[in-house]
């Protein structure tokens, strides 16, 4: 007689499922966790500033650079300016209208202020001085068909205003000799837009019904706007001395872009462009 199967106890196999349980709870706690997907790194912009536009203090600070490495017989280091902007102010009429127009137009390529005829008006004008042949412009002859000269006065006074400084009374002393400036250049065969050929820059300033104008204190102001050009050798800025006692007159190729009349509080009178 067979004898009846007995099974396990509840109480075993609810313990043998519990412990099946904890076991695979074991394995899925000891897998790994899949790695996170690489976040792509933001592309870096680089923003490069542009270069200063240059004024009157900072050109001629270079412009004394050129004059010592010259003197030095070296070159000067750094970067060329060539291609730089530049924005150039320049005071005159400081001390009042000219005694006569000869006196004033004596040196080409400085602005003046005279008065008009009976003194009834104020008259603004630059002619600039023809630098063609100048030994300066002579390497470059083949290059430029035109080079118009424009002198900066007071190469020592980097402000853009009059000088405050009196003169000696007592002191004889001479006009000092201009020694820095800017030449306009044209290329052989290029646009003749802006050239003068001679003629000057002009401009009137009238008074109010039938008085004359009253000449200002501090002066008017010229401005020179364009953008620095370059020599055969690269460079914006050319050095030359008649003798190593000498000051070395130093000039910058410019393509010039606007030539302005200005009063001293920064009010335009006049402007040509197209240079």
């Amino acid at each position: 007689m067979l004898e009846p199967t007995v099974s396990p106890c509840p109480s075993v196999v609810a313990l043998a499922a519990s412990l099946l349980l904890v076991s695979a709870c074991q394995r899925e706690e000891a897998a790994p966790a899949p790695a996170p997907a690489p976040v792509a790194a933001p592309t870096p912009v680089v923003t490069v500033a542009p270069s200063p536009t240059l004024d009157r203090a900072s050109l001629l600070q270079a412009m004394d650079l050129a004059a010592s490495a010259f003197a030095a017989g070296r070159e000067v280091g750094g970067a060329s300016l060539a291609g730089r902007r530049f924005v150039v102010r320049q005071a005159f009429g400081c001390g009042g209208p000219a005694p006569s127009p000869v006196q004033a137009n004596a040196n080409e390529g400085l602005p003046a202020l005279t008065w008009g005829e009976g003194r009834q008006s104020l008259k603004l004008s630059l002619a600039p001085g023809d630098w063609s042949q100048s030994a300066l412009i002579a390497d470059d002859a083949e290059t430029w068909e035109a080079a118009e000269g424009f002198w900066l006065a007071r190469p020592w006074l980097r402000a853009e205003g009059c000088p405050a400084a009196q003169g000696d009374p007592l002191a004889q002393g001479q006009a000092w000799p201009q020694t820095m400036g800017l030449a306009a250049v044209f290329k052989e065969g290029g646009s003749r837009t802006g050239r003068r050929n001679g003629r000057a820059y002009e401009f009137t300033v009238r008074g109010e019904g039938d008085q004359p104008p009253v000449a200002p204190s501090q002066g008017y102001r010229l401005v020179l706007e364009g953008r620095m050009a370059a020599f055969a050798d690269g460079r914006a800025i050319r050095c030359r001395a008649a003798s190593p006692d000498q000051r070395p007159v130093c000039i910058g190729a410019v393509q010039l872009d606007r030539v302005a009349f200005e009063d001293a509080d920064g009010k335009m009178l006049s402007e040509w462009r197209g240079g």
